[in-house]
């Protein structure tokens, strides 16, 4: 393929390229452990600010009343105290907080020497209804918070099952860095999915998307990735392993689901007795956002396929198959596949995430620690949780460049 500057923009999707019908990273230790203390920090913060909430709300009521006189009027503002307390607290405190409001209204009416009239009585009533009303509602948050809770924790089990840890390197001089970050928007668990796998065809890659999101995105994840770990390793071609994938799908898909997907496989061409030196990569695209390839020189470009093909389990269209072709991968280049999780993600102005732009993050020495610095860099640029997966697998070259021989 070329080199060269890519002609067009590729930071956003490009929904001429793709169907018009088609987001907890895996970086280091260190950098995971961070983040997860950072987002524990500001939770529990938040939290404690709303269970503290009603009683502040009901402290600031009872001392204007109690300042203001029996002509004020707000003793009904008690009430919002159980109501806030229904939306973070616990049953217990729901009701604690209800018991305070009534105390509080009738510690004020005999102040006030309005106990027993029919405003105080009211009020009273009042207090007692959305006392009653919030643990109600505070007992049927608690148990939608558990069933999501199970939810999303068998679906990241399943994940961290299904998406093994990726080795470091894949073959001589070759580095592999993998980035996935979840969706955190409700039990959004997704079905992005990659693996690397070292045959004795050459190394084998996938990175894949499923269409949807939950246990059954995860499911038809878990057939991809594990007809592809056997496919892999048996069929000599890379179109004997996406007819493979395929005949997987079709057992079990239904409707219109399919998985977009990127196959690729490393080769030497110098132990396949090629004319040329060097090492290569075969790609077949299914519908995938195109690999972006990063060259030693510093130009970057977009590995298009030469045709359009549909994504897996869609054979039944009989659309154009997958046709394979060749990415150069001399020493110093890198190639990224991910999913358009990073692509899609917009910042609040509705800008896409620009991947092109920001291919200079990937310079770092270590493949890792450069993968994790696009990630925070896609999160600053989003600045809130993801609205969907965004996986990315980096291959760099890192193997020196041959020495020329001497003349004798």
């Amino acid at each position: 393929m070329a080199r060269g500057e890519d002609r067009h923009d590729h930071s956003r999707p490009r929904p001429e390229g793709r169907l018009a019908s088609l987001k907890a990273a895996l970086g280091s230790t260190k950098t995971r452990a961070f983040l997860r203390l950072l987002t524990s920090v500001g939770a529990t913060r938040t939290q404690e600010t709303l269970r503290l909430l009603p009683f502040v709300v009901m402290a600031l009521v009872a001392l204007i009343d109690f300042g203001s006189g029996p002509t004020s009027g707000l003793l009904p503002l008690l009430a919002l105290g159980p109501a806030f307390a229904s939306v973070a607290c616990g049953l217990a405190r729901t009701t604690v907080s209800g018991l305070i409001a009534l105390a509080l209204c009738v510690a004020l009416g005999v102040y006030n020497d309005i106990l027993w009239t029919p405003r105080t009585n009211i009020t009273m009533a009042a207090i007692l209804g959305v006392t009653v009303a919030s643990v109600l509602a505070s007992a049927g948050r608690l148990r939608h918070e558990r069933q999501l809770a199970d939810v999303r924790s068998v679906a990241e089990a399943a994940q961290r099952v299904l998406l093994r840890p990726v080795p470091r390197r894949a073959g001589p001089g070759i580095g592999v860095a993998v980035s996935y970050t979840s969706a955190t928007a409700e039990a959004r668990i997704g079905g992005d999915l990659y693996e690397v796998v070292t045959t004795p065809h050459g190394v084998r890659i996938i990175v894949g998307d499923v269409q949807g999101k939950g246990l059954e995105a995860v499911e038809t994840a878990a057939v991809v990735l594990g007809a592809f770990r056997e496919a892999a390793h048996d069929e000599a071609k890379l179109q004997g392993v996406v007819a493979r994938l395929e005949n997987a799908l079709s057992r079990e898909l239904s409707g219109e689901q399919f998985v977009t997907a990127v196959l690729a496989e490393i080769t030497d061409l110098t132990d396949l007795g090629e004319a040329q030196e060097g090492t290569s990569i075969t790609v077949i695209n299914c519908g995938h956002p195109p690999p972006m390839v990063l060259a030693a020189d510093g130009s970057r470009s977009f590995a298009d396929p030469p045709d359009e093909a549909l994504p897996l389990g869609m054979a039944s269209l009989k659309g154009a198959e997958a046709v394979p072709y060749q990415i150069g991968f001399e020493p110093g280049d890198q190639v990224l596949f991910y999913t358009d999780g990073v692509i899609e993600a917009r910042d609040g102005t509705g800008r896409f995430y620009p991947l092109a732009d920001r291919a200079h993050l990937l310079n770092g020495s270590d493949p890792q620690l450069a993968l994790d610095a696009l990630r925070a860099d896609l999160l600053r640029h989003v600045g809130k949780p993801l609205n969907d997966d965004a996986a990315m697998l980096l291959l760099r070259h890192r193997a020196a460049r041959p020495l020329a021989s001497s003349a004798a």
